[in-house]
């Protein structure tokens, strides 16, 4: 392998909001309260789910994952970001740079096909209920979270192997507050267009594909809702309004962040946020609050634990 193939860089430098101390106090303020939210809520709606017998629909066990996939995932950059903001050392060596890089996409894109899993479950127990038992039967659930796994897995190794592939030589600031692609290529010291494409063809064509597979679904569950309009319909389509408010503030972000060349223009840090915070942060809002049956669940949870 030729020696330019090494990294020469030992460590990157996040230089993540900003520089003064007020302003750094503020953002761990805000990130504290907004991971401590994401904490709480996601085990909740595990705790939740997982103690009450009556939900133990394929909704509530994908939404169940979808809350561990939440943690995860907002705990990949969360616990740097607090650190770096409260002791002011914004170093992260190359090798945690990597992998953080790593799980980052390893748990993101599980959450995209996870999301997609959703829209297919809430598609079929719309549009084909007499056969939604045998459709989403508790094998099949099981088959289709570990897929999602698997296909997260796949990705980011792709992706890993596509930054560990190219030369840096500095500088070594990162303008963002985690290691990730776009951020992480323009510090290259070699011709970068090849992977730009491929980072843009994975990351960017996964994020679009599993969205317009949502859309689509939608746009069904629309159709038969308009054709046969019930009580029973009409609770399921409330469902997946909250589905429809997930999918928007998690996909539309990294679409615009990953489906274009890195070289473009600067990745917006706080678009970032969106999707890396604020998402896992409201699942557990809309999900509970437009979901009577969890809301009573949790009810009953309270009353047993002040019991």
């Amino acid at each position: 392998m030729a020696q330019d193939n090494f990294s020469r860089v030992a460590e990157f430098i996040l230089l993540g909001f900003s520089d003064t101390r007020e302003q750094q106090l503020l953002f761990f303020t805000l990130f504290l309260l907004a991971y401590t939210m994401v904490l709480l809520g996601n085990l909740l709606i595990i705790v939740t789910v997982r103690t009450d017998p009556k939900l133990c629909s394929p909704m509530y066990f994908l939404l169940c994952n979808l809350s561990f996939i939440d943690i995860c995932y907002t705990s990949v950059t969360a616990p740097r970001v607090l650190v770096a903001l409260l002791s002011g050392h914004k170093a992260i060596a190359f090798g945690a740079c990597m992998v953080q890089l790593f799980f980052l996409h390893f748990v993101g894109s599980s959450e995209m096909f996870l999301l997609t899993v959703m829209a297919f479950d809430r598609y079929s127990a719309i549009c084909r209920p007499l056969h939604y038992t045998a459709i989403m039967a508790r094998g099949v659930c099981w088959a289709l979270v570990a897929a999602c796994w698997l296909g997260g897995f796949i990705h980011s190794i792709v992706q890993t192997v596509l930054m560990l592939q190219l030369p840096y030589c500095g500088p070594s600031m990162i303008h963002s507050y985690f290691c990730d692609m776009p951020p992480i290529i323009r510090l290259a010291c070699t011709n970068t267009a090849l992977t730009e494409w491929l980072m843009a063809s994975n990351s960017g064509l996964i994020s679009l594909g599993c969205f317009l597979v949502l859309v689509a679904s939608y746009a069904l569950i629309l159709a038969k809702v308009g054709a046969h309009l019930s009580q029973g319909h009409w609770k399921a389509l409330s469902t997946c309004a909250s589905h429809v408010m997930v999918v928007t503030l998690f996909f539309m972000p990294c679409i615009f962040t990953y489906l274009r060349p890195a070289g473009t223009s600067p990745t917006n840090k706080y678009v970032c946020v969106i999707y890396t915070t604020l998402s896992p942060m409201m699942n557990p809002l809309i999900y509970t609050l437009r979901s009577s049956e969890v809301k009573e669940s949790m009810w009953k949870l309270w009353k047993r634990c002040r019991a």
